[in-house]
């Protein structure tokens, strides 16, 4: 599977790709830095224009539309080419993968499921990695940018309710929030990649019995194949279950953290120590490390099929070295 970083064809794309991708990504936060610093600034203007008649001229309040738009105009460009290069990436590494089981494929054709093991999951092992992978990227370097940021902005937000003074309080509770409903999540989810990975070998046996239908009458006969769709429906049927409180937890969790930043900041608002602006910024910023630390409650369902995913490809990779051990004994 990483056979994209070891091999060296592969290191132009592997190694290089990889610093274009982490630059890219890095150009793209620090360009959201500058937006969250914009927020400040024009809620502040918007909130002085408000309640202080004639005190911002026209002129100066579209001045701050136009800055936006520079902005923003400059991030989307960076992401559409992020997001290509990206894709192009990753379909590189599916064809280092590709091209090391085409070379064993005399061998690995005679394991059961190899084509699907070779066309399927090495797409599916793609696409999941170009997603997954990127946000992780985004993730960790939103959280490097946006720590500091929410860090000094939380100086002067000391207090929180129910608790009373603490320093740099907002940085405690975007860390403390986000990786309690990590473990949350984790441990309640932590029967779906197992179920996943049944899902698959129940759907395979039950298409490879099809396939074989096509060219041999005997195979595919209603009963067989009314069982092996009884397996299938059982596992479905498990797995909407086991989703079914999963998905309670983590929305039950995600929305109840929409209020938290406010509910922090509420000592501070009704005494009137911030601006309007200020509130923006602060709130910003605490969503920006609070979404980098829910990586994992947010992406869980994906990691659960990529290990799935993997575990397959690694199964069909070990299946592989004992054949090779075996011709080499013969």
């Amino acid at each position: 599977m990483f056979k994209f970083f070891t091999q060296r064809k592969w290191f132009l794309w592997s190694i290089g790709g990889t610093i274009v991708i982490l630059l890219a990504t890095w150009y793209q936060v620090q360009l959201d830095v500058k937006i969250n610093e914009w927020f400040g600034e024009f809620y502040d203007t918007l909130q002085k224009a408000l309640t202080e008649p004639n005190s911002v001229t026209e002129k100066e309040f579209i001045a701050y539309l136009f800055t936006f738009a520079k902005i923003a105009a400059v991030y989307i460009i960076v992401v559409i080419f992020s997001d290509y290069f990206t894709s192009h990436w990753t379909f590189r590494w599916r064809t280092a993968m590709a091209d090391f089981y085409h070379d064993k494929w005399n061998d690995a054709s005679s394991i059961e499921g190899a084509s699907q093991r070779v066309q399927e999951d090495t797409l599916k092992f793609a696409r999941i990695m170009e997603g997954l992978g990127a946000e992780l990227l985004r993730s960790l370097m939103t959280l490097i940018a946006f720590t500091p940021i929410l860090w000094g902005l939380s100086k002067s937000i000391t207090i929180l309710p129910w608790i009373g003074e603490v320093d740099h309080a907002l940085v405690w509770v975007a860390i403390i929030s986000a990786l309690g409903g990590t473990l949350i999540l984790a441990s309640v989810g932590i029967k779906l990649p197992g179920i996943e990975y049944d899902i698959q070998k129940e759907e395979a046996a039950y298409r490879k019995e099809l396939v074989l239908g096509e060219d041999f009458k005997e195979s595919a006969q209603p009963q067989k194949i009314t069982d092996l769709y009884g397996g299938v429906r059982k596992i479905h049927y498990k797995m909407y279950f086991h989703y079914l409180y999963f998905n309670a937890v983590k929305w039950s969790y995600l929305q109840g953290m929409v209020i938290v930043p406010y509910l922090a900041l509420a000592p501070t608002i009704v005494t009137g120590a911030i601006t309007l602006g200020f509130v923006q910024q602060i709130i910003r910023a605490f969503g920006r490390v609070e979404t980098s630390l829910q990586y994992l409650v947010r992406s869980w369902p994906i990691i659960v099929e990529l290990i799935s995913v993997w575990k397959r490809l690694r199964e069909f990779e070990s299946k592989l070295e004992i054949d090779n051990s075996t011709e080499v004994i013969r």
